[in-house]
């Protein structure tokens, strides 16, 4: 089953500890795609403008990511500049240019409008409603968003949420939603707003899953050297909607199994600058990984491949 996924195509620059790259290829939908790609087919909704470089365009069409969606206008792409410390799971933002995103309205061509697995990423909950009431039955909904708009429109997230399969978010934003310090006092919040299960980014700690009957814990891979996470979040949950979509399976042990190929797929991105690190990665390195990973921590409910 294919992908559809809305979202921001950017250029960003960014800083590390270890080194600094400018305007290279970012962007939610982005990464979603990349890393979804190595288990289906996606489908792009975004919008570029004319400084867009073609280098960029042709790596996602190699990807086998159908850019019938991506519409490139006059106008500027979205620029996400920000710098990171040693504490690498936060972000400074130092700029942003909204650009041609600033009018972005997503259009779902009518060869999409089937799909069966939707992620709406991070943006404006208005839209991502727009979003769901084009895409006519779909199987698995998953849904990301952010502090900006969780403080500015939450009523309008509140109503996306309570049509969603996995609500994906980071340990603030959960915390901001609920107004619950406790993340398990605000993950029976968030479940209360009627979305089906909700994935905790912890960063460098792993991931939570909450849903009305259990809770999953999985741990980040340890790493001995991180140089950008940008993009990791979106990483995890190309990995997780790609698996899922790449074998149907929707069980406990099907979405446990998920959750591990998302972390897989984000401790990959970290390694290296922009996708630099996903534009080498071949399918046998991500199995390799995938088992140890799964021998490591000895994760009930986790089956082989």
């Amino acid at each position: 089953m294919s992908i559809l996924v809305v979202g921001s195509v950017a250029l960003d620059s960014v800083q590390t500890p270890f080194g600094e790259r400018d305007r290279v290829l970012g962007g939610s939908a982005t990464y979603f795609s990349t890393s979804a790609s190595f288990f289906t087919d996606v489908n792009l909704v975004a919008v570029v403008g004319e400084d867009f470089p073609e280098e960029h365009t042709r790596f996602l069409t190699s990807r086998n990511i159908d850019l019938t969606g991506l519409s490139r206008v006059p106008g500027k792409t979205f620029h996400w500049k920000g710098r990171y410390g040693y504490d690498l799971n936060e972000a400074q933002t130092l700029e942003t240019h909204l650009n041609v995103f600033e009018t972005f309205k997503p259009v779902i061509p009518e060869a999409y409008a089937d799909a069966q697995y939707l992620i709406l990423a991070n943006i404006d909950p208005e839209l991502q409603m727009e979003v769901l009431n084009q895409v006519k039955n779909p199987r698995v909904v998953a849904c990301d968003t952010m502090n900006f708009w969780i403080s500015s429109k939450v009523e309008a997230l509140k109503k996306v949420i309570s049509r969603v399969d996995f609500l994906i978010i980071n340990e603030g934003e959960a915390r901001q939603l609920s107004g619950e310090a406790n993340l398990v006092r605000a993950a029976r919040s968030i479940i209360a707003l009627g979305v089906k299960n909700l994935i905790v980014k912890r960063g460098e700690y792993g991931v939570l899953m909450f849903n009305g009957h259990s809770v999953f814990a999985a741990p980040a891979f340890p790493l001995e050297e991180v140089y950008d996470p940008t993009g990791a979040g979106d990483t995890f949950a190309g990995g997780f909607m790609g698996y899922l979509a790449n074998t149907g399976n929707l069980s406990d042990e099907g979405v446990r199994q998920a959750i591990v190929f998302g972390s897989v797929m984000a401790s990959f991105n970290v390694e290296a600058f922009s996708l630099d690190r996903l534009k080498s990665l071949t399918y046998p390195e991500i199995e390799a990984r995938y088992r140890s990973f799964k021998n490591m921590t000895h994760f009930q409910g986790v089956g082989e491949l």
